[in-house]
């Protein structure tokens, strides 16, 4: 009996996908649930697992692009005998000859000749080496020049005294640590201050659809998290309803399920708003790109001491400066400045966790 396999619902946005590595090849010995190749779409790649045990037909090769619910292959049932038999040879076999019958390899092992098998040969006075963008490469550059293309994107930027809130930071670490088990970052501080502002300017929350303008009564905030497949951008959903430790726990949990590969497509889809760190790698100022089809992102930056005015005298501060994106279809500047400048003064005047 032969058992079909398909391609998996990946989410309401995603109806096409590009198929990957082939980690087991057509005419392999295959496990139930054994991964047998790679999904990738414009967020995430993901493992298609065989449906049953028995030996695999496979009718697609790497860089197809196929549709969800298409059949890319089949595992016959009635060969699961025959590779029990396969499995016990293997046993007596050296490790070497394993890996030769097809076997996924450890990630590191299997990184590195996926590395070599995407470049190129190395030019004859040895300047150039080419290698082939990743699919996930090749859509977040798609995106961004449509990005450029489609919206008329502006940035706005202020500075914030970090003072007040790494005050209150340093104050209550220990004890929240040792309270949730998580450390307080400065992203919640940012998260509220954020949400707090979107009240007061909806316009920065909402998108554009054909010509009419969709406001969102709830508050998604997506956080860009950098990795080595590419940036991410997971979202915390009813961020508003959340505490500081509910948004600290969220935010760890999913970027560490960003890095190691075992993010969901859910955890990447809507989102209202995106919270961008470039600070994190030391950056001081830079113009965030909108993540469509949002109106908004902020960008935080590096934490620098400088010299500013504080009343009549001049005093070294921890200063901040902070950019935000917008989309002037939707936004006009004077709504812009104004988030800006309500972002800057809840953390300025930040003085408790509540």
């Amino acid at each position: 009996m032969k058992t079909e396999i398909k391609i998996p619902s990946m989410g309401e946005s995603v109806v096409t996908v590009t198929i990957g590595s082939i980690l087991c090849p057509g005419g392999a010995q295959v496990k139930a649930d054994e991964e047998i190749l790679e999904m990738e779409t414009d967020k995430i790649n993901q493992a298609l697992n065989a449906p049953a045990s028995g030996k695999l037909t496979l009718n697609v090769k790497q860089g197809d692009v196929v549709k969800i619910g298409q059949v890319v292959g089949s595992v016959d049932t009635e060969s699961v005998g025959v590779a029990v038999e396969e499995k016990k040879e293997e046993k007596q076999q050296p490790k070497e000859t394993k890996r030769e019958e097809g076997v996924r390899k450890q990630p590191d092992e299997y990184l590195k000749e996926t590395v070599k098998r995407e470049e190129r040969a190395v030019s004859q006075d040895g300047k150039e080496t080419r290698k082939k963008m990743t699919k996930l490469r090749k859509i977040i550059a798609d995106r961004l020049v449509q990005v450029k293309n489609e919206t008329a994107m502006l940035t706005t930027f202020n500075e914030v005294d970090m003072s007040a809130v790494i005050a209150l930071r340093e104050k209550e670490q220990e004890s929240f640590q040792k309270k949730y088990g998580v450390k307080l970052g400065f992203m919640s501080f940012f998260v509220k201050a954020v949400i707090g502002a979107l009240r007061e300017f909806p316009e920065i929350n909402a998108r554009i659809e054909g010509d009419e303008i969709v406001y969102h009564n709830y508050f998604d905030i997506g956080l860009a998290v950098g990795t080595d497949r590419g940036l991410m951008v997971p979202v915390i959903r009813g961020a508003d309803q959340l505490s500081y430790a509910e948004i600290e726990k969220a935010l760890k949990e999913l970027a560490e399920k960003a890095r190691n590969g075992t993010i969901a497509v859910s955890d990447l889809q809507g989102g209202t708003f995106t919270i961008t760190n470039g600070g994190v790698y030391g950056s001081l100022l830079s113009t965030p790109i909108l993540n469509p089809p949002q109106s908004g992102i902020l960008g935080m930056h590096s934490i620098v001491k400088r010299p500013i005015a504080v009343g009549d005298q001049i005093a070294l501060r921890p200063m901040m400066y902070l950019a935000l994106s917008y989309d002037h279809r939707i936004v006009d500047g004077k709504e812009a400045i104004s988030f800006l400048m309500h972002i800057k003064k809840s953390l300025e005047q930040c003085t408790t966790l509540s």
